[in-house]
């Protein structure tokens, strides 16, 4: 189902737990309803033998789904890279677990790999809140605290230094000179939410291929489902100190210069207009502007924190994430991955 030069492509699924069980048959289901249809569905199931045997059920009879199980470490590094070894198509796409793709997703992806010079292409996450609306005190600048765009950044097709995990794709060729994800940084099941990974990638990618375009196009939009968790402070807080402490591993792994080049430009800009649009709305008497303004602070301060003893901890300890070669079949008409069902 390629366009002329455009490779097929493969959507990779990691999937952990059976409280997601619904999220992760709709996820699958939005895929599989795509304008442009992928070559294979890979759910790869971390480390939790139970929801392995019940989702190969679910799927033994769909041949394009292959349900495999974490080769590597537990954690979504591994499981991706998991989902990258096996993957047939010489497009390698991710879409979260707790999420469901618009029609034409992949084709917006699709279209954008006709120039060989590109190696990477995110798209546009919204949010879906559990109570159904943002809440007022939430600052759209701070999306990323749920996996989701923030404002801030470009609209349309762009070139960006980073794509954002759960919502992207890859040149096959890109894992061959970069190496997969990076395991030991990143999210591991219900520990700490870390992240990080994709940055860390995308710049290593570029090192090893200076001529590599990596962009967002802001029509390949994905839906992201927000748990009620999610939606209170504490998760706020908690989330933005560990992301200060995933970018000083980013940092420690590709130096600080292009590790947090994109959020000095964020934090200089992007956030005190923030600040300021809040402070406006609170002097107007529209709901949340001081506390959207307040929580721009805090996450500031607690993504500071998060970094400088993340930096003091990799100075102490060292680094203690690697990166592996992500081996696997050659993408291709003739290529075989193995099946789930063996």
């Amino acid at each position: 189902m390629s366009g002329p030069g455009i490779p097929d492509v493969s959507v990779v699924i990691c999937a952990y737990t059976e409280d997601r069980w619904t999220d992760v048959l709709a996820a699958v289901a939005s895929v599989r309803a795509q304008s442009r249809p992928a070559r294979e569905i890979l759910l790869v199931v971390d480390h939790n033998q139970a929801l392995l045997d019940r989702l190969d059920k679910e799927y033994k009879e769909i041949e394009e789904v292959r349900v495999l199980a974490n080769a590597g470490p537990r954690g979504l590094s591994a499981g991706r890279n998991t989902g990258i070894a096996a993957a047939r198509g010489g497009i390698v796409a991710f879409l979260d677990d707790d999420a469901v793709a618009e029609r034409d997703w992949l084709r917006h992806f699709a279209e954008a790999y006709a120039d060989p010079r590109v190696m990477a292409v995110g798209g546009r996450t919204e949010p879906l809140w559990a109570s159904g609306r943002r809440p007022a005190w939430f600052p759209e600048e701070f999306d990323w605290v749920v996996g989701c765009t923030y404002r801030g950044l470009p609209p349309g097709r762009v070139r960006v230094r980073n794509v954002l995990g759960g919502n992207a794709s890859f040149r096959r060729d890109a894992f061959d000179a970069a190496g997969g994800f990076a395991t030991g940084i990143g999210r591991d099941g219900d520990r700490l939410p870390l992240g990080g990974e994709e940055t860390e990638l995308c710049i290593r990618l570029s090192r090893a291929r200076p001529d590599a375009v990596l962009l967002i196009d802001d029509r390949a939009v994905i839906h992201h489902r927000v748990p009620g968790v999610r939606e209170h402070f504490r998760y706020f807080r908690t989330r933005t100190y560990a992301e200060g402490l995933s970018k000083a591993l980013v940092a420690r792994s590709v130096g600080a210069g292009k590790g947090l080049e994109s959020e000095r430009r964020y934090t200089t800009r992007v956030l005190p207009a923030g600040v300021v649009r809040g402070l406006r709305d609170a002097l107007l008497g529209r709901p949340g502007g001081a506390g959207r303004a307040g929580a721009i602070v805090t996450g500031v301060l607690t993504a500071a924190g998060g970094y400088l003893v993340g930096s003091l901890r990799a100075r102490r300890d060292g680094v203690t994430f690697s990166v592996v070669p992500v081996t696997g079949p050659p993408p291709g008409p003739g290529a075989d991955g193995g099946t789930a069902h063996d």
